[in-house]
């Protein structure tokens, strides 16, 4: 599905991945942790096709970016991400903005067709948001605005769904709900990316992770594997204790 190979990102000075690789086969669910300014959204925007390595490979969905058309690719990848809804209009209806992933449009200066408003309701539906179909965006809850945007992300029947830090923001009663439906894309034909520095947010639906620390992998693999106290010292320089309760990993900071 998804595998980068020897990446090397270099911007003057600055080595931000230093011979990071990552590969993420069908039927996985990876976690990217981290600290924030460890690279970990700069390997999303090189899955993406918004950043290129300095040196390295980047393979999606059996296609070399520099050796095919990004924006083709780009067609099966569903995005989530702050900078992205920040481009969303706070005046259109909600309906409307979901109804926008169909054609990864940031707004319809156009009639929209009937079939895909009635697509982008049952994507509501699906989010447990369907009342919320002809509120403004703006109106809407950060927990909400986060429900939108993934409903958004699910219209183009994506391949692979990528989301950078979706839970940031969000308190634990509208984390959670969010979550919960993260956690129901087990029942589809997705393979998930998702960017975090929290690992609380590591559901059962994520069964690999890597840990990036200073543009370096630290480890990766399954979760149970790599989810170590002395790896996630490594990462976030702070001593843990770790337990596992329904197939989530939880920690205590050993003071």
């Amino acid at each position: 599905m998804i595998h980068l190979s020897h990446i090397h990102f270099i911007r003057g000075e600055r080595h931000i991945l230093n011979d990071v690789n990552v590969h993420i086969a069908p039927g996985e669910h990876w976690v990217l942790l981290g600290r924030n300014g460890s690279g970990k959204t700069t390997l999303l925007e090189m899955m993406n096709g918004y950043e290129f390595p300095s040196r390295g490979t980047v393979d999606v969905l059996g296609n070399r970016y520099g050796q095919c058309d990004v924006r083709e690719v780009r067609k099966k990848i569903g995005y989530i991400s702050q900078s992205l809804f920040e481009k969303m209009n706070l005046n259109d209806p909600v309906q409307e903005v979901v109804a926008t992933g169909e054609y990864a449009f940031l707004r319809f200066y156009q009639e929209i067709p009937q079939e895909v408003k009635d697509r982008a309701l049952v994507m509501l539906e699906q989010v447990r948001i369907p009342h919320l179909a002809n509120q403004p965006l703006g109106s809407l809850s950060q927990g909400e605005r986060k429900k939108v945007m993934l409903a958004r992300s699910l219209m183009m029947k994506p391949s692979i769904l990528i989301m950078d830090e979706p839970a940031a923001g969000l308190d634990l009663y509208e984390r959670e709900r969010f979550l919960r439906d993260v956690n129901d894309l087990s029942k589809q034909n997705i393979t998930v990316v998702y960017v975090t520095h929290h690992i609380e947010e590591i559901i059962p639906l994520f069964t690999h992770v890597a840990i990036i620390e200073q543009g370096e992998l630290i480890a990766a693999g399954p979760k149970e594997e790599v989810l170590t106290p002395e790896n996630i010292q490594k990462a976030f320089d702070v001593q843990i204790s770790l337990e596992w309760y329904q197939d989530r990993p939880w920690i205590k900071v050993i003071e």
